[in-house]
């Protein structure tokens, strides 16, 4: 056989040694299913994607431009590994704002996006084999950062109003986690609220058996109905690691979101950062300065969303309301991206994927937010990057496909 390079690096390719961990990842089922997204006529309510007709792309190109004229080649230089100071001294004035707590710079971490706040969190606080308690669904996305750590989880119903406080004392007992995480504003994937009952009790547990909260709130800001709730770090304080992004907010494309914790925590919490990346986007991070002093973001873009988001849930809520089979139910959520179906029992909502896709329309089955994978009859729905027309086709085409299921 003749040795060419092509069959050499194929053979060097076969031998080499992957990690257990990285072996072990599976694929994230929406990245898989948006593969799909380009099909002609294909209505895709699966990603977690905000709507790109919305993105602020003049404000953000005056923001670049201010960026560069202002600071020069600071903005295109290294940073600090907890991002820079300015950036975090104006989350940090944000967060005030929005809670009756003072916060400071020094414990805000700029991360590249929220997802990185998982992985660091994770990082700083999981060994093989410890356990975290979650809600019974969960966030996909904290499951697949977690798992690289070789976790394990104990879990508690989501409920109408939150996680099931009983219950998670039980596991807390019976597992002892070393993390409690949970998504209390429009929880992804459900949609629910926490109450505010039920995020006292949270914080009670977390003291009383000494195990920090995570927090992850990407959605907080993005209200549409309903009284605002306190959050977890303002009823907890030192007890919460709360983490935030400007994804749903701003752009997801610029890949900034924070980690807000005490300085105890934050020393950690840097070191692990440092070990990742060095630092997030130095010229991300001052565009959206920049952004975020020009007073759009507050005044003009946040209400612009909160308008047509709401809008458009409503939307989607009123066409269920009026297809889908009275055997299947779904949470109206007070804000965020997303709602969630629930169908019989009988009928998988990961197969019948395959005949909603045939029927030109897209959806995240339930089972993968499941840490355990023990329930296949529930289906997530974004209802924010679809226009009106199309909510309506969506949900038209998704109601006949349950109707021929069922």
């Amino acid at each position: 056989m003749v040795t060419t390079v092509e069959n050499l690096h194929e053979t060097i390719i076969k031998d080499w040694p992957f990690s257990v961990k990285a072996v072990g990842l599976e694929a994230n089922i929406i990245r898989e299913i948006l593969k799909i997204s380009s099909r002609p006529g294909l209505i895709n309510f699966a990603g977690g994607l905000p709507a790109p007709e919305l993105f602020p792309i003049d404000d953000l190109k005056a923001a670049a431009v201010r960026a560069i004229e202002k600071h020069g080649a600071e903005t295109l230089q290294y940073s600090l590994s907890q991002g820079i100071l300015p950036l975090r001294e104006a989350i940090a004035h944000r967060m005030s704002a929005h809670v009756h707590m003072d916060f400071t710079p020094d414990i805000i971490q700029i991360t590249s996006g929220s997802q990185q706040g998982l992985d660091l969190v994770g990082r700083a606080f999981l060994n093989s084999g410890d356990y975290v308690l979650t809600e019974r669904p969960t966030y996909l996305g904290a499951l697949q950062a977690f798992n690289f750590y070789q976790c394990r989880y104990c879990t508690a119903e989501l409920e109408s109003d939150g996680m099931n406080i009983a219950e998670a004392e039980e596991k807390i007992r019976r597992h002892n986690p070393k993390l409690i995480y949970v998504v209390p504003n429009f929880q992804n994937p459900a949609g629910i609220t926490t109450s505010g009952e039920k995020r006292e009790a949270l914080v009670h547990l977390s003291r009383k058996y000494q195990i920090p909260i995570i927090d992850d709130n990407p959605y907080g800001e993005l209200r549409y109905s309903g009284e605002r709730q306190p959050s977890l770090k303002e009823l907890g304080g030192n007890a919460v690691i709360q983490l935030g992004t400007f994804s749903k907010i701003v752009s997801p494309g610029l890949r900034i979101g924070f980690i807000a914790a005490c300085p105890e925590v934050m020393t950690t919490i840097e070191r692990v950062k440092q070990s990742t990346d060095l630092h997030s986007s130095t010229f991300d991070q001052w565009v959206l300065l920049e952004y975020i002093n020009s007073g759009k973001l507050d005044s003009t873009h946040i209400p612009l969303l909160r308008d047509e988001y709401g809008k458009r849930r409503d939307t989607m809520i009123e066409a269920m309301e009026r297809a889908f089979p009275p055997d299947v139910t779904f949470t109206r959520p007070e804000g965020g991206l997303f709602l969630w179906v629930r169908v019989p029992s009988k009928l998988s909502a990961s197969a019948a994927l395959n005949n909603a896709v045939e029927a030109g329309v897209a959806y995240v089955p339930g089972k993968p937010f499941y840490p355990h994978g023990d329930n296949d009859n529930c289906v997530r729905l974004n209802f924010c990057n679809a226009t009106h027309e199309k909510i309506k086709e969506g949900i038209r085409r998704l109601a006949e496909v349950f109707r021929s299921l069922i």
